[in-house]
C-alpha cells in the first residue's frame, strides 16, 4: 500500500504536468449556476436542460472512451457522465480539460462541469458533460470511512477531513448554526437589540471562573479575557437601553470536560423593567422555539433521560431540595456540617472548599439525576452575588436555572441594582479571592459607580452552547468545530517538509 508521501508525490507530478500544459490548477473564476441538490430533487423540471455544477470529486471510473465521475457539494452528490466524443477539447487559458486529461484528476480535486441533465441507462441522474474545468488540484487523498478515520484526536486535529468523511459531523454544525440563528431571531422578534461588548476587560466578572490573562502593549497593562458578557451589558441598561443581548465567545481558564471548554460561545440578554418571573415565562417559550427550530422536535432521548419540553416545567426551591436530601439548612449550617455531608455522600472535600462551594457540590450531586425540565429557584444569596434578594426571604435570591437531563442549562435572575448591596457582595467575593478562591468574583468599582448613577429594575439571562451539546447528545469537544489541542506536528508531516523547522 502506497504511503502518504508516495501518493502526494504522484499528485505533485500531475500538478507539474498540468502546469506544463499551461493550465492554471487554481483558477479564481467559477461558472456554477446549479447546486447538485437542486438537480437531484428537481429532475423532471431540469431533464434535458443545460446546467453548470461544481464540487469535489468523490470517485472516478474510466472505461475506454467513457467515464463516470461522482462529485459532491454542500447540498448533495451527483454523477457526471463523460464521453470522448462529447467533452470539449482542452482550453488551457480557461483551465478547461479535455477527455484525454482525465487521468490527471484524482478523488479530492474540485471541478466544474457543464452539460445537459440526463438519466443513464441504469437510471442514475447525471450531467452529460460537454465542458470540464479544473478548479482545485488536491495534493493529499481524503480518507474514507472504510479507511477507519475514527481516531478522536486525529478527527479533532483535522476536522476538515472529519467533515468530508462523516456526514453526521457535517450536519451537526449546520444544526449548531441553526441553534444560534434561532436564538438571535427569537430575541430580535421580541424587541432586543444586539450590541457586541468587549472581550478584553480591566476587571472581569459575571461568573465564578478563573480568567485568562493577556497583555496589551498599547496601554502597557494586563487585561483579562471576559468570562461573561454580563457587566458590560448591564452598563448598557444604565445607559438607557431596555432590551440588549450579545452572542459571542467567552473564556474560562478551566479544565476540559464533557460539558465545559475553556473557550465557548454564549449568549446573554438583559431586559429592563422585567423580573425573574417574566424571565422564566420568556425562557420557557424561548427554549421551545430554539430547540424546535434546531432539531425539529421537543421530545428527546438524552442518554438515560426521556425529556419532553412541551410539558409544564416544575419549580424546585434550592434550600428545600438540599434539606430534604441532606438534612441541612443552607442558611443556618456550619462549614463542618457541609463537609460532613460531602464526605458521607462520597463527594470530594478539598482544602479550599468554603461553605458556598461545598453546598454547590451537594446540589450538583442531586442535579445529576434530574430529568427535568425543572426551574431551580430561590438560590441562597451567598451563592448568587449578582442577584436580587427575595423580599420574603432576604437570604435567598430571585434566581432561576433550568435543570434538564442532569445539567444546568442556563442562568437568570432579577438583577441586583442596589449599589450599596452590590458593593458589599463584591467585598465578600474579594475576601474569598484573597483566601485562595481564584474563581470568586473581582471587585469592579466602575460597575458600582454605574449603579450609583442608577440602573432600572431588570431581568438577565445567559446560556452557552452547552445547551446545544446536551440536546445534540455529544461531548463539548465533539460539539465545536475546532476544539483546543496541544500543538503537535506528526512525523509524516515533518518528513514531507524536511526543509522546514517546526
Amino acid at each position: 500500500m502506497a504511503t502518504l508521501k508516495e501518493l502526494r508525490d504522484e499528485r505533485l507530478r500531475k500538478l507539474d504536468e498540468l502546469k506544463k500544459l499551461g493550465i492554471n490548477p487554481y483558477p479564481a473564476h467559477v461558472n456554477r449556476r446549479n447546486a447538485l441538490g437542486d438537480i437531484v430533487n428537481n429532475f423532471e423540471e431540469l431533464n434535458n436542460k443545460p446546467v453548470s455544477v461544481a464540487g469535489r470529486i468523490v470517485n472516478i471510473r474510466k472505461f475506454g472512451s467513457i467515464a463516470f465521475v461522482v462529485i459532491k457539494d454542500a447540498s448533495s452528490q451527483l454523477q457526471l457522465f463523460l464521453s470522448a466524443d462529447k467533452v470539449q477539447e482542452m482550453l488551457a487559458s480557461d483551465s478547461q480539460l479535455g477527455f484525454t486529461q482525465l487521468p490527471l484528476l484524482d478523488a479530492g480535486d474540485f471541478i466544474e462541469a457543464s452539460g445537459q441533465v440526463i438519466k443513464t441507462k441504469t437510471g442514475e441522474i447525471s450531467v452529460d458533460v460537454e465542458k470540464l474545468r479544473l478548479l482545485t488540484k488536491s495534493l493529499r487523498p481524503l480518507p474514507t470511512k472504510q479507511d477507519g478515520f475514527t481516531n478522536k484526536e486525529e478527527r479533532f486535529r483535522r476536522r476538515y477531513i472529519d467533515l468530508n468523511v462523516n456526514r453526521d459531523v457535517y450536519d451537526r454544525f449546520v444544526r449548531r448554526s441553526k441553534f444560534w440563528q434561532s436564538t438571535r431571531d427569537f430575541l430580535n422578534t421580541h424587541g432586543f437589540i444586539e450590541i457586541n461588548t468587549p472581550v478584553l476587560e480591566h476587571t472581569t466578572g459575571g461568573a465564578d471562573a478563573t480568567p485568562f490573562i493577556t497583555h496589551m502593549d498599547a496601554l502597557n497593562q494586563d487585561f483579562f479575557l471576559r468570562i461573561s458578557h454580563e457587566l458590560p451589558l448591564k452598563r448598557l441598561l444604565g445607559g438607557g437601553y431596555e432590551k440588549v443581548f450579545d452572542i459571542g465567545p467567552r473564556f474560562r481558564n478551566e479544565n476540559f470536560s464533557d460539558e465545559h471548554l475553556p473557550e465557548h460561545v454564549a449568549m446573554e440578554w438583559y431586559w429592563a423593567y422585567a423580573d425573574w418571573q417574566d424571565g422564566m415565562k420568556f425562557m420557557t417559550e424561548m427554549y421551545r422555539h430554539v430547540l424546535k427550530e434546531t432539531f425539529g422536535t421537543l421530545q428527546f432521548k438524552l442518554g438515560e433521560f426521556d425529556v419532553d419540553l412541551e410539558k409544564e416545567w416544575d419549580q424546585w426551591d434550592y434550600a428545600e431540595v438540599i434539606t430534604k436530601r441532606y438534612n441541612i439548612n443552607v442558611y443556618d449550617c456550619s462549614l463542618d456540617q457541609v463537609k460532613q455531608a460531602l464526605s458521607e455522600n462520597k463527594i470530594e472535600v478539598e482544602q479550599t472548599d468554603n461553605k458556598a462551594r461545598g453546598i454547590d457540590k451537594l446540589w450538583k450531586n442531586i442535579r445529576k439525576d434530574v430529568v427535568g425540565p425543572v426551574w431551580l429557584i430561590n438560590t441562597p444569596k451567598f451563592i448568587s452575588p449578582l442577584s436580587k434578594a427575595n423580599a420574603d426571604n432576604p437570604n435567598s435570591t430571585q434566581r432561576f436555572q433550568p435543570i434538564i437531563a442532569g445539567s444546568e442549562l442556563g442562568n437568570g435572575f432579577s438583577e441586583l441594582n442596589d449599589p450599596v448591596d452590590q458593593l458589599g457582595r463584591f467585598v465578600e467575593q474579594q475576601q474569598l479571592r484573597q483566601s485562595g478562591d481564584e474563581e470568586a468574583m473581582m471587585l469592579d468599582i466602575d460597575f458600582i459607580e454605574m449603579l450609583e448613577y442608577g440602573m432600572p429594575p431588570a431581568c438577565g439571562w445567559g446560556y452557552s452552547e452547552r445547551v446545544f451539546w446536551v440536546f445534540e447528545g455529544v461531548s463539548a469537544r465533539e460539539g465545536v468545530p475546532f476544539p483546543q489541542l496541544r500543538n503537535e506536528v506528526d512525523e509524516t508531516t515533518k518528513s514531507i517538509y524536511p526543509d522546514i523547522k517546526f
